[in-house]
């Protein structure tokens, strides 16, 4: 790819409960997967790195190691955490994304200490409010996206209605639909249901050029009644971690069920492709991470679990951001529709 710059992105090497191992295992079979099209730079003790990189036979691969004398820890708090440790891995990952050294950032760390860098280096794009995580979930008609699933546990309507319009703009490039349906989740149906919150944001969704389905219920969410679930951050991280137990819940209860009989056995063995099936469907690691939409510049926020496969999708996944120039169209969509008040809105007639 001589003429075709590459995507050059920033992976923390030393964010989750498995690094570095898990992340620079990840960072090496996204480089195998992807090959000249993107450049790898892993932040952060460039000892351990560069060990994990010989363990795996990968010095010959094109990965820059960045040396970052300081670790954000898991439990440490965010803001504070940022401020006082800038040889941070979290916090070089933005200031070179700041300065254009990078086009992206990953990271399995801090989630809180990621977004408060994210913000307080990179700032917002123009026009949004306030950033929204996002995340995929398998449902019976394929595949929807909730967010906010973290960043915001208070919002105002306004930041119901944007994380709904940047919702639209990152399923459209990533299922390449253009008028993706959205929901808004509530404790009932109809418009009238709900807090204040939510009772204005359904004003301001359906008084937009938004496909707006209506109301969801938490039972509606599998069921794929939206492609765009919109909610704030309190509902959408115990939306998250609940969906995460999924898997490991179904696999105990197959195991329990399965050793009491012999014929459960041999069940198990004729469904064996379609346990496995099931449990790709469920398993996150499937979708890398979870995008913090709304800022400028690119951050993949992903599972501190993470495995190297999870690291790999992650990558494609800020491979697929930057390549379709996302933050691009959310300041068009917000810039075209994202100055609605409540004060503005006229209700549609029934």
């Amino acid at each position: 790819m001589p003429n075709e710059k590459r995507i050059r992105i920033a992976v923390d090497a030393m964010g989750g409960d498995h690094a570095p191992a898990s992340i620079v295992e990840g960072a090496v079979l996204a480089q195998q997967d992807v090959g000249e099209r993107v450049e790898l730079i892993l932040l952060g003790d460039s000892f351990l790195i560069e060990s994990e990189l010989k363990k795996l036979g990968a010095n010959n691969l094109p990965i820059r190691v960045n040396h970052c004398d300081e670790v954000i820890g898991m439990a440490e708090e965010a803001a504070e955490s940022v401020r006082r440790k800038p040889n941070s891995s979290i916090v070089a990952g933005m200031n070179i994304q700041k300065n254009e050294e990078a086009d992206a950032f990953i990271s399995a760390g801090n989630t809180g200490a990621v977004m408060a860098a994210s913000l307080i280096t990179l700032g917002r794009l123009k026009g949004v409010h306030r950033p929204a995580i996002v995340s995929l979930f398998p449902t019976e008609k394929g595949t929807s996206i909730i967010l906010d699933v973290g960043a915001n546990s208070d919002c105002k309507a306004v930041n119901l209605y944007q994380f709904a319009l940047m919702g639209v703009s990152y399923y459209s490039l990533i299922f390449n639909k253009e008028n993706p349906g959205v929901g808004l989740l509530s404790i009932g149906e109809e418009k009238s249901k709900g807090n204040e919150v939510t009772i204005e944001s359904h004003k301001l969704i359906s008084a937009s050029e938004l496909n707006f389905v209506g109301n969801l219920e938490g039972r509606d969410i599998l069921k794929g009644k939206a492609d765009v679930i919109v909610c704030d951050g309190f509902v959408g991280n115990i939306i998250l971690k609940f969906a995460e137990s999924i898997d490991s819940y179904l696999g105990e209860l197959f195991k329990k069920r399965i050793r009491k009989s012999l014929l459960a056995k041999i069940g198990a063995l004729l469904m064996n492709r379609a346990f496995k099936d099931l449990k790709k469907n469920l398993d996150y690691a499937e979708y890398g991470g979870a995008p913090l939409l709304g800022i400028s510049g690119v951050s993949v926020i992903c599972h501190g679990g993470s495995s190297p496969k999870a690291i790999k999708n992650a990558v494609r996944a800020a491979m697929s951001i930057v390549e379709n120039n996302l933050n691009q169209k959310i300041e068009s969509r917000i810039a075209a529709n994202g100055s609605l008040k409540i004060s503005e809105v006229r209700l549609k007639q029934p």
